[in-house]
């Protein structure tokens, strides 16, 4: 088996052997270690994972030390980790989709809105994901959040958020992105350089004026029925915590079994 290591002396050698040596350099160095001595290469066409760092969330995460409602919970989480800095782009979240046969899709979108109701992102609606959840309309949502050894996973139906709503989000983007909503027809192949051309022109048709909303596109809105939150242990004894709809509790003031999962 060929293990792909480097010795820390060699590199941390060539690392000073420079003059122009950075923090972005010793960083990379650092990096390069911890990759070493985690994948091992038994043949040009595997790889193989060796190990992982340890979770170790200082918290504890139990049904009793959570909020009655998850979206409020999910708010909380979302707001401290906002304030901290230390997780890039906490927003990012993973989307699955599948088609009415259950051929599923997964993608990061972008998170914009968390409201009482759900989860809200947008997009155009002849993409693949909005074809999808318009055929059928369910679909999960995953964060990971590895800096503090959290992750946020729900279960929910889609809908599309009002055109009000949807209008309000479409002229608080940057121009540049109202005009590219409107040259990409989302999920088609095209040629190089086409979809920069029809920005082009859409740029110079639109003028100084006012960029309207397009009609094929908007948001989508996960109303969840199942939200789970998940807190990095050692051992991989992790906390975890599900919330669960009460069936038949209306979507405006819905209640929640509360239950530990093992991990």
């Amino acid at each position: 088996m060929q293990t792909l290591t480097r010795t820390l002396p060699t590199l941390c050698s060539r690392a000073l052997s420079r003059p122009t040596t950075t923090s972005t350099t010793l960083a990379r160095t650092q990096q390069q270690l911890r990759m070493s001595s985690a994948i091992a290469q038994p043949s040009p066409d595997k790889i193989q994972i060796l190990a992982h760092e340890q979770y170790d969330a200082p918290e504890s995460l139990t049904p009793q030390s959570v909020l009655p409602d998850p979206l409020a919970q999910f708010r909380a989480w979302f707001t401290s980790i906002s304030a901290q800095g230390t997780v890039h782009e906490p927003e990012a979240m993973t989307l699955c989709t599948a088609t009415p046969a259950g051929v599923p899709s997964a993608r990061v979108v972008l998170l914009k809105q968390a409201d009482a109701r759900g989860f809200v992102f947008y997009t155009n609606y002849t993409s693949r994901k909005s074809r999808e959840l318009a055929a059928n309309p369910h679909a999960a949502l995953a964060f990971y959040w590895r800096e503090v050894h959290r992750q946020v996973r729900v279960v929910g139906r889609a809908e599309r958020v009002s055109r009000e709503e949807s209008d309000a989000y479409f002229h608080s983007r940057p121009r540049g992105s109202q005009v590219g909503a409107w040259a990409s027809k989302q999920s088609t192949v095209v040629q190089e350089g086409e979809v920069q051309a029809r920005a082009e022109k859409l740029a110079e048709r639109f003028g100084e004026g006012e960029v309207p909303l397009p009609e094929f596109w908007g948001g989508w809105r996960i109303v969840p029925d199942e939200v789970e939150f998940w807190l990095g242990k050692p051992s991989r004894l992790h906390d975890r915590v599900r919330y669960t709809r009460v069936e038949g509790s209306p979507d405006d003031a819905p209640q929640w079994k509360i239950e530990r999962l093992a991990p």
